[in-house]
């Protein structure tokens, strides 16, 4: 396996070349190691992953209040920055693959949901624990968002889902009321699309994270993992 920095983000792939291609979206907290640690798994797997810095731009940055910090990120930047991400994948040489995916992590699920349904070249999608609702949560704001910012809550995109998905989330996670995935399932009935939403019990925000030993739980994450790359592989072979 290989990896380096690049202009885009972190940049890992098999030495042998990779079967398809990921672009990975990391969680409120940025472009961390346990993020770059998720791009090398994925490359352990065959994929070549694209692990986007959405913040590259900023410089020294302090996040201390992550849902003002999110309710304050450009929606349509972000997916600028996703469909970049998505044409750097096209023409990297060393992943020029035939199909590409996108994998994102609670903030990072969320754009992963909505990349699906209005980014361009997309084969597969697996959001894990993406936040959903603009109404309630920590994406809500009393006063209103900005809807230049944010033009429209992810689970009223997900209609215009165009590829196949698979939206994970744990039955127990703060951010995400069980109202929302329902409303999420209910939502994408409505796309051409075809979809799987997998809630798992005794789950919370952040169950993948090893980082996090109150979040993370072990034996969820393997079961999750094992169905996530078993969906990557099959919509992207």
């Amino acid at each position: 396996m290989q990896a380096q920095d690049v202009e885009l983000g972190y940049f890992a792939h098999p030495d042998a070349g990779p079967s398809a291609n990921l672009v990975m979206i990391h969680d409120v907290w940025g472009l961390s190691e346990h993020a770059r640690d998720l791009a090398c798994r994925f490359a352990r797997e065959g994929f070549g992953v694209l692990a986007l810095d959405l913040y590259r731009a900023r410089g020294k940055y302090e996040i201390t209040n992550p849902g003002e910090w999110m309710r304050a990120l450009s929606d349509p930047g972000v997916l600028r920055d996703i469909q970049a991400g998505i044409d750097f994948l096209a023409l990297a040489r060393p992943t020029r693959a035939r199909r590409t995916g996108v994998v994102g992590f609670c903030m990072g699920g969320m754009y992963a949901l909505l990349a699906a349904c209005q980014c361009r070249g997309l084969s597969a999608a697996v959001p894990f624990y993406g936040l959903l609702s603009h109404q309630h949560g920590i994406l809500h704001a009393p006063e209103g968002l900005d809807r230049r910012l944010k033009p429209v809550q992810p689970v009223d995109a997900a209609p215009d889902l165009h590829c196949p998905l698979l939206a994970l989330f744990g039955d127990q996670d703060e951010f995400i009321p069980l109202a929302d995935i329902e409303q999420l399932k209910q939502r994408l009935t409505e796309a051409d699309a075809t979809s799987e939403v997998v809630i798992y019990p005794g789950a919370g925000h952040a169950f993948m994270n090893d980082t996090r030993p109150a979040a993370f739980r072990p034996e969820i994450a393997k079961q999750a993992w094992a169905r996530t790359i078993a969906f990557l592989r099959e919509h992207l072979a």
